[in-house]
């Protein structure tokens, strides 16, 4: 195979892993209006968490929603009309954990002004507000070439997934994956990979999913003739 050398500026990609380590914020909600004041008030990084926090955390079921919002609107609100409202919002979409902050509350709003009443939770039954911190780990693997990397999709762990596809979109000036980010450091010649893969949703899926979606990009891609 002709391998094209990388970029002078280009550096090898490290594979990292990574846990989302939940922390407790000391503030609940027991019904919607509670719901709305928490949310105008809660460290973005509980927003990150109940957005994408249930990807690393181990499940014994498959989630109704993606989201921890849509799931208690749901299981104990009892409000089916919020929950898929709350379920339709992509954090995707959202560059700044504001901008998502802001779209959450302009749904929970609209829910408040809607219903007669204030819907309220069962008292074991609050929503605990929680907020996450990352804790990434150096694999030691290193890859030098941007085939390589074919072969190491399949084996990477979730939290490699997460780290490199979900997390790197808050990390990265483009809000792409680490492995768009790489393979663009070398030119244009992976240009249309690179577009594939920020092309793929990460957030209406699972990590083992999703590990397989970006697989699939890879080996489509003609690495000996570039394109």
């Amino acid at each position: 195979m002709e391998v094209i050398r990388r970029n002078a500026m280009a550096e090898p990609f490290e594979v990292k892993d990574c846990a989302l380590i939940a922390l407790a914020t000391g503030m609940e909600a027991q019904n919607l209006r509670e719901l709305a004041d928490r949310i105008r008030n809660i460290p973005t990084g509980s927003i990150y968490y109940h957005f994408w926090g249930g990807m690393l955390r181990p499940t014994f079921d498959e989630p109704e929603y993606q989201n921890d919002f849509a799931a208690w609107a749901w299981r104990s609100l009892h409000d089916p009309h919020l929950a898929e409202r709350l379920a339709l919002i992509d954090p995707t979409g959202f560059k700044e954990m504001e901008d998502l902050r802001r779209e959450i509350l302009d749904v929970v709003e609209e829910r408040l002004d809607e219903s007669p009443y204030i819907p309220w939770a069962k008292t074991g039954q609050r929503f605990h507000f929680e907020k996450s911190q990352i804790v990434v780990f150096d694999t030691g693997q290193r890859l030098q070439e941007p085939h390589e990397l074919v072969k190491i999709i399949p084996h990477l762990s979730l939290g490699s997934v997460f780290y490199h596809m979900i997390d790197a979109r808050r990390r990265t000036d483009r809000g792409r994956s680490d492995f768009s980010e790489w393979l663009a450091s070398f030119g244009d010649k992976y240009k249309s990979v690179v577009e594939s893969l920020s092309g793929i949703d990460p957030y209406f899926t699972n990590l083992m999913a999703l590990r397989n979606e970006v697989e699939a990009v890879l080996k489509k891609y003609d690495w000996e003739r570039g394109e």
